[in-house]
C-alpha cells in the first residue's frame, strides 16, 4: 500500500472513532441524566393526606386523625362501594347486558362513594374549624394542591377559560 491509501483509511478510522465517541458520550450523558431526574425529582404529593404540609407538625397530626376516624367510621361505605362496583364489573362482563340492573348497581356504587366522601369532607370541614384563620388560610392553599380540590395547573385553567 502506498502514502495516500494509509492516510485515507487513517482519516476514515479517525471519523468513524470520533462518532462512536460521540455516541458513546452521548448515551453515558443521557444515560446519567434520567439517573439524577429519578433520584432528584420525587413524585408530587397529591393525596388529601399532604394538605396539611405547611402546618404545625401538632396540626398535621390531628389532621392525619381526623381523616382516620372519618374513613374507621365510613368503613361499611367503603366496603358496600367496593361490593357494588364489583357487581358493576361482573354485570358487564355477563353475555347479555342487563340495563336495568347495570343502572341499579351504578346507582348504589354512587350513592355509597357520595355518602363515604360526604363523611370525608365532613371530618376535613371539623378539622379547619379547629384552626385559626392564619392556619385555615395555609390549610386552603394545601388543599388547592392536594386532595379533592386540587386546582388544574395555570395552563390547563387557562384553556378551559376559552
Amino acid at each position: 500500500m502506498n502514502g495516500r491509501v494509509w492516510k485515507i483509511a487513517l482519516v476514515g478510522s479517525l471519523v468513524l472513532n470520533a462518532f462512536l465517541v460521540g455516541g458513546l458520550a452521548g448515551g453515558a450523558y443521557q444515560w446519567f441524566t434520567a439517573q439524577r431526574m429519578h433520584v432528584a425529582a420525587p413524585a408530587p404529593h397529591v393525596a388529601l393526606r399532604f394538605a396539611t404540609e405547611g402546618l404545625s407538625a401538632q396540626r398535621q397530626a390531628q389532621f392525619l386523625e381526623a381523616l382516620r376516624t372519618a374513613r374507621r367510621d365510613n368503613r361499611e361505605y367503603a366496603r358496600e362501594g367496593r361490593v357494588a362496583r364489583r357487581e358493576v364489573l361482573a354485570l358487564l362482563a355477563a353475555p347479555q347486558l342487563d340495563g336495568a340492573a347495570l343502572d341499579a348497581a351504578l346507582a348504589r356504587t354512587r350513592a355509597v362513594d357520595t355518602a363515604l366522601r360526604a363523611a370525608v369532607e365532613n371530618g376535613v370541614a371539623g378539622f379547619a374549624a379547629t384552626l385559626t384563620p392564619e392556619e385555615r388560610k395555609v390549610f386552603a392553599d394545601g388543599l388547592r394542591e392536594r386532595g379533592q380540590w386540587r386546582e388544574p395547573p395555570a395552563p390547563a385553567r387557562a384553556a378551559q377559560g376559552k
